[in-house]
Formats: C-alpha cells, structure tokens, sequence
C-alpha cells in the first residue's frame, strides 16, 4: 500500500498515528490497555512494548509466549506456511502457550486481521502478522486515509490509469466469459444496462479482479473441470458488518485505532479524531467493525445499531446510553469481503498465471505473502502485471499469428 501511495504522489494523504496499539478493558470499562512501541529498530521495539505492558499479560504468559513464537522467529516464513494446518487457538495449545494469552490479545487481533475468531483462523495468519511485526520497525504503525477513499484514493488511480493512455469503464457488469475453440478467452460480453444491449470487449489479454466468489460464479463450465480452477471451491469470502455512528457529544479523545474486546466489536476509530475530512471537536463520528459477522448479516440495520449500542455502553459507560445522543447511523453490510482464511486455505489459492493462455487472477486470495488484506490485494496486482509483462513476447506472437 505505502508503495502504491508513492507511486501516486499521495504519501502526504496518509495521517500516521503514534506507535501503539491500544485495547479496551473489559474489567475497566472506558480504560485502555497500551502497547507502545519505542523509537528503535524492529525486534527491539515490539519486545520493549511488550514487557512494559503489564496490564493484559502476566510475566509468566509473556515468557511463555516468547518460547512458543521461538520456532516462527528462527525458521521463518516456511514454518509460517506449514502452520496452516492448525487453526491459532491449535496453534497455542501445541505451543503450550496459556488459553488467557488468546482471551486477552488474539481474539481481539484475529477479529482485526480476518473478522473470524481464534478457533477458526489459521496460524498462518496471526504467524504472518507477528513476524512483519517483529522484523519492520513500522510494521504494527497505524495510518488513516485523510478523507473518502472514493475521492481520496480511488479517483487518483483512475488519473493515473487515464494519464497513461487506459480507461476505467463503470456500470460495465460482467455478463459472461465469451471462450474460443481451444479455451481462452476470445472476449467478455458486458450486461447492457438501462435498457442498452449487451456488448463484446475484445482484448489481448484479460485479468480477472473479481472477488473469489464472483469469479467462481462467473467461471466458465469448461473451466471448471480443471485442477487449477476446482481449487477455488476451497475459498470463500467472509462476511464483515460496518457502522458509522453519529453522535452529539465527544465521546473520546483517542486519535488511533482501538482494539474493542468486545464480543460482537472488532477494531473501531473515532474519525473525528483519526481524519482529516471528518475532523469535530465537539462531536464523535464512530466506525466500528462488527465481527464475526455471520449471524448478523441478515438482521435489519435497526437491530444492528442497537446491539452495537449496548456494546458501546461497556467502552463509553459515563456517556453511554446516558449523556451522549446518537444523531444518525449508517450500516454497511458485505456478505463476502476478502476470503476466508480458515486452516488449510493456503493450498487452495491459486496463482496468478492461469493454464488459460491469456487469463489472468489478481486478488487478495491469490498467492502472496500478505494474505486477505489490502496489501495483498496491492501485491496481488502487481504479481499479475509481472506475469503479463513477462508473457509479452508470447502475447504479441499470437495476436500477429492470427491477424
């Protein structure tokens, strides 16, 4: 992401926040638990952090958790991988570390990284993102888009793409992958809207950015009965539920992202404090991470704003429901959002070179080293364009062997 910021020019859109992560304490209602990361380089800092934090882990536990991450720090990513097999809370138990290290950090972190619980993440996930902590100095360092990302982030892609000669096209939905004789791809016939026909877009090469259930939902019947594509009904995405929350009054001060502890919450911010756009020094404006999220997704925004609230009334207890008024609300619901990443995931994600000899993925489910995040949806993206790059000369050669 911090690449993609720089390539665009709007490094100076990011709001960087101070180095620490914070909890809610649930015995302390309206308190926070700190882990603040020194000035000093990686593994330095998240060690520091972790010793001065006294009040979620004991002395004991810290110990003990040390010697359990000892194999991952030594071995490295492909011990990383090969816990796949295990989900995090298999993980500890096979460490030997105690159950209270996962009740008070990681149902928390596994919530923030996946929207899915400790019981079904995989080890490889939460592994990952300990490693980038311990090895980047930055690597746990929180930032804020300093606006709407539509305007702030995603209209300067657009600019870019356009600069150069490319077009972003909207309202095209895909209708279906038009195949030739021998299997690839020969155009895509986009739904007619409106009232319009249904059109043909030729090209050299395609690349799918579908989210993996769309993609599976799309895929072509003869498709389908490859090895390559039949892994992909291994993956699935996760249902995840936003909701912006508008109040009268201040409700905190914090200008950082805050891990709720909560049993329905996730990670929340008041955006009145983290950005620019919607900066009130009178007022909060709460987004808030509803997870795990599957048996909310189908309950109406009503009902969704009232269990929020009563989780609320155990962060903010002297405001909550007493003193502040909520204004408005907004909920945000995806059903499927970035995949899944259940135990054993990773042998069901594909790479990005496709056996279709002008078809290619991109995604956060495709193989990469940063999972289901942003990042790896970025990184993903530029795997892709380096096996277009690469296939260039075998691309050109067809496409002038039948003109």
């Amino acid at each position: 992401m911090l690449q993609l910021f720089k390539e665009l020019n709007i490094e100076d859109r990011l709001q960087w926040k101070e180095h620490t992560l914070m909890f809610n304490q649930p015995e302390k209602p309206g308190t926070y638990s700190r882990f603040d990361f020194p000035p000093i380089p990686a593994p330095f800092n998240g060690i520091v952090a972790i010793l001065r934090n006294n009040d979620m882990l004991t002395w004991p536990e810290k110990i003990k958790f040390a010697i359990g991450l000892l194999p991952a720090i030594i071995k490295g990513q492909r011990y990383v991988e090969e816990m796949d097999k295990y989900t995090w809370t298999e993980w500890l138990q096979k460490q030997g570390i105690p159950e209270r290290v996962n009740k008070e950090v990681f149902i928390a972190m596994s919530k923030a990284l996946n929207f899915i619980d400790p019981d079904e993440i995989s080890a490889t996930i939460l592994l990952t993102a300990l490693n980038r902590f311990l090895q980047e100095t930055n690597g746990s360092k929180m930032a804020f888009l300093d606006g709407a990302p539509p305007e702030r982030l995603c209209q300067p892609v657009v600019d870019h793409v356009a600069e150069r000669g490319g077009q972003v096209l909207l309202n095209k939905p895909l209708k279906e992958f038009v195949l030739a004789e021998d299997g690839s791809v020969e155009a895509l016939k986009i739904r007619g809207i409106d009232g319009e026909p249904d059109e043909l877009v030729k090209a050299d090469v395609y690349v799918s950015a579908m989210p993996v259930d769309i993609m599976k939902l799309l895929m072509p019947d003869p498709w389908k009965q490859q090895a390559f594509f039949e892994k992909l009904d291994g993956l699935e995405g996760v249902p995840v539920i936003n909701v912006h929350l508008w109040f009268d009054k201040k409700l905190t001060d914090v200008d950082n992202l805050l891990f709720s502890r909560s049993p329905l919450l996730s990670v929340y911010a008041d955006m009145s404090n983290t950005c620019r756009e919607y900066e009130d020094p009178d007022k909060s404006m709460l987004e808030l991470v509803l997870a795990p999220a599957k048996d909310w997704i189908g309950k109406s925004d009503e009902d969704i704003v009232e269990a929020t609230m009563l989780e609320l009334a155990q962060l903010f207890p002297k405001d909550i429901p007493n003193g502040a008024k909520l204004l408005k609300s907004k909920v945000v619901k995806t059903p499927r959002s970035v995949y899944k990443a259940t135990k054993g995931r990773q042998e069901y994600r594909p790479s990005q070179e496709t056996p279709i000899r002008n078809f290619y993925l991109t995604g956060d489910y495709t193989m990469q080293m940063y999972l289901a995040s942003m990042e790896g949806a970025v990184l993903s993206g530029k795997l892709t364009a380096q096996a277009v790059a690469k296939n260039a000369p075998k691309h050109i050669a067809e496409k002038n062997a039948s003109a």
